[in-house]
């Protein structure tokens, strides 16, 4: 098989979706792998490293026009669907939910769209999108902290706090993987945390992982609103898979929260947990509505793209391999995990939220392939 490896277009995506380790493995296997021009320089990875690995260099055009398989770490952009071919697969994350365009695009473009962030594992799990998600619930709380610096229109606030000068409040929507990762980064700072959530096990396993100063609190619209009111910084941290996140701050209960709170949506992917939130990026991160400071950028993990770029491809490249090796409709029956995967195939919608969402017909990815 022909694999073709593009440059990430996003703005501010510093990622790449294969490491020359990963090159070496395919090409060992037999396959052909085509890496755009410069695609891991923001990796710190070199296009000498790739041709050694056994990689084909060339350039965009090339790479979408030549590849069986395109591996990506972002969905396409605008700029890239002309480029995506009827039976072409594409493995990235998509996150449908959170765009229309998006998934009416991918529909025309009779692609097989296989998404990371909905395939589990054996304990249901979601094993490609855990790594980012560690990644981007501890990269939270570092830009929640300079969200409430004075100089960020926050309110002036030091999450530790200091000898005399109580510490700073923290309250994560969501105990999940970003949730539980963020809660541990903002205990480190020496933080007051409190982590919201529905699921009673959950939150007695936090409870006893977690230092002294985290608490748990069962998430009802009257405890939410309470703890986000007298939070400095608050993090939205819910995922549900192949879903638009809930907006649980709307407009209202926003502008009862703190002048120069901070609140870090991490849902920003799946639409994010406020009704005010509107993705950002990592050069213009901010914006200000009723006071309080939000951060949404959309691709947290770019920033830390050689951390990022190894741990995401630890997950894809056995994934990858069996692509390759049967070819996608093969590999998608073989493999009911992977299957799980697969949210649009030559026009069909295969993920029964989004095909619900957007008004398309559904269609299981059994009965599509």
């Amino acid at each position: 098989m022909v694999i073709g490896v593009p440059k990430e277009v996003k703005k501010d995506e510093h990622r790449v979706a294969m490491t020359p380790a990963g090159v070496h493995r395919l090409t060992q296997d037999g396959h052909k792998v085509i890496v755009e021009q410069s695609a891991g320089v923001g990796t710190g990875l070199s296009d000498d490293e790739y041709a050694a690995a056994g990689a084909t260099l060339a350039d965009v055009s090339q790479v979408w026009a030549q590849s069986d398989l395109i591996v990506k770490v972002k969905e396409p952009l605008s700029e890239e669907f002309p480029r995506i071919r009827p039976g072409q697969a594409l493995f990235t994350f998509f996150h449908f939910a959170a765009s229309a365009d998006l998934t009416r695009a991918m529909v025309e473009s009779g692609a097989i769209c296989i998404a990371y962030e909905t395939i589990p594992d054996a304990n249901e799990k979601l094993p490609i999108l855990t790594p980012m998600s560690e990644i981007a619930g501890r990269m939270s709380v570092q830009a929640g902290a300079a969200c409430l610096e004075k100089h960020h229109k926050g309110q002036g606030v030091l999450l530790s706090g200091v000898p005399g000068v109580p510490p700073a409040s923290v309250v994560i929507i969501g105990g999940g993987v970003v949730g539980t990762n963020a809660a541990k980064i903002a205990a480190g700072f020496g933080a007051r945390v409190t982590i919201l959530d529905l699921d009673l096990e959950r939150m007695r396993y936090l409870d006893d992982v977690m230092p002294a100063n985290v608490k748990t609190l069962y998430s009802n619209p009257t405890n939410l609103r309470d703890a986000v009111r007298q939070a400095d910084l608050t993090i939205g941290a819910i995922y549900l898979t192949g879903e638009r996140t809930p907006k649980l701050i709307d407009r209202a209960l926003l502008k009862e929260m703190k002048d120069g709170s901070a609140l870090v949506d991490v849902c920003v992917d799946q639409g994010g947990v406020a009704e005010t939130t509107r993705p950002t990026t990592h050069s213009d991160p901010t914006y200000v509505e009723e006071g309080v400071v939000h951060y949404a950028v959309a691709n947290m993990p770019g920033a830390v793209a050689r951390t990022s770029t190894y741990a995401l491809t630890n997950v894809t490249l056995g994934f990858v391999r069996q692509i390759a090796k049967h070819g996608a409709r093969e590999a998608l029956r073989n493999d009911p995990f992977l299957l799980q995967g697969l949210n649009v195939i030559e026009g069909k919608v295969t993920l029964q939220p989004i095909a619900e969402l957007f008004g398309y017909p559904y269609i299981s990815a059994g009965q599509a392939l």
